[in-house]
């Protein structure tokens, strides 16, 4: 049994041998601290989390936004994103997400940012998309989508960091290349 809480990684019980000697350690040929299984010897790495996402767009220079209905920020507007899943890649990861947050299917998909927050250990890969069905529509996870003209996006009701920049770097250069950021936090 494990729990994660903020930053730091907490485990309990070994997953292989149900041991509770469980120690913080810096293991042999490596540079950090580590769980370690004192029982079995198992390893326990904590790598971040992958966020992937889609930037919708339209002919008429409209990007799509979904209201949130689910926790975290309930009722704010972000891109279609979330957390990828094993065995995908982070473009099928973009699009499955993109379809499950507001039924969109996009069409000319390219990795436009990758944004790394290492404070919250993620890793953040939006595609641009031009949007390619008119149906598209609330779901469970977002109790609204729309599109939105430039000067129409509701900035302060963004919201995610990475969100907010994606859309500026987008406004400000376009998606012909790939943006690779840092995003640290604010303290």
């Amino acid at each position: 049994m494990s729990i994660i809480i903020g930053k730091d990684f907490f485990m309990n019980f070994c997953p292989i041998c149900s041991s509770a000697e469980i120690i913080k350690t810096i293991p042999d040929d490596d540079n950090r601290e580590r769980d370690v299984c004192q029982s079995c010897g198992e390893i326990f790495y904590v790598n971040p989390n992958i966020v992937t996402g889609v930037l919708p767009y339209n002919d008429q220079g409209e990007i799509l936004l979904c209201k949130r209905s689910i926790e975290p920020r309930d009722g704010f507007w972000t891109l279609p994103a979330g957390f990828l899943e094993n065995g995908e890649s982070i473009q099928e990861g973009a699009e499955r997400e993109t379809l499950e947050e507001a039924k969109l299917h996009v069409s000319d998909v390219k990795l436009f940012t990758i944004l790394s927050v290492p404070h919250i250990n993620q890793i953040y890969t939006f595609f641009s998309g031009k949007i390619a069905n008119d149906d598209f529509g609330p779901t469970p996870e977002s109790s609204e989508v729309k599109l939105f003209k430039v000067d129409e996006i509701p900035w302060e009701e963004l919201a995610f960091p990475t969100v907010i920049k994606t859309l500026k770097i987008y406004l400000e250069h376009g998606d012909e290349k790939v943006f690779n950021e840092v995003l640290e936090y604010k303290r």
